[in-house]
């Protein structure tokens, strides 16, 4: 698991200094519970290392080239499949920013399904308790975005039901 192991720390290195808005714990305490989410459902090296991975080109600069130098070019294609699009300069409204993603979503692979779904599980595991107000839109983003990744592994697709509604 040598793969997994640098992926950790490369995660550990990028988000350093980094907390959750709600929670104020490290995030990268976030990317690594997505990863023992898919570890325990017996996913691949490759698809742990991006569940490291996969907020580190949204939130830290780094670019999937770079990922797919350091990592492999699977890992870095995993983690684009659950990065949002690249968008035009103008980006219209959220509903239609939150529709590209959902449609850039639905094209990704299981396994690019199965990470989004365990990186959605985390995410909303204490949203409603810590930022009710915040909730109240995101709920029904995320069971909206849910049938973009049903395709995902029948686990976590369950638990997600049970999460979004």
């Amino acid at each position: 698991m040598e793969l997994v192991r640098k992926a950790h720390e490369f995660a550990k290195v990028a988000h350093e200094g980094v907390y959750r808005k709600w929670s104020g714990e490290p995030y990268v305490e976030h990317p690594a519970r997505v990863a023992a989410m898919l570890e325990e459902l017996g996913f691949p090296e490759k698809v742990i290392a991006a569940a490291y991975l996969h907020d580190v080109v949204e939130d830290c600069g780094i670019s999937l080239a770079e990922l797919a130098e350091k990592f492999s070019p699977e890992v870095a294609a995993l983690v684009a499949e659950v990065s949002n699009p690249k968008l035009p300069k103008e980006p219209g409204n959220r509903a239609w920013r939150k529709a590209m993603a959902a449609e850039h979503l639905a094209k990704s692979s299981y396994e690019g399904a199965s990470l989004k779904l365990a990186d959605m599980l985390d995410n909303g595991r204490n949203v409603v308790e810590l930022a009710p107000d915040f909730a109240v839109g995101y709920m029904p983003e995320m069971s909206k975005k849910l049938v973009a990744v049903a395709h995902g592994h029948p686990e976590l697709v369950e638990r997600a039901k049970k999460l979004f509604g």
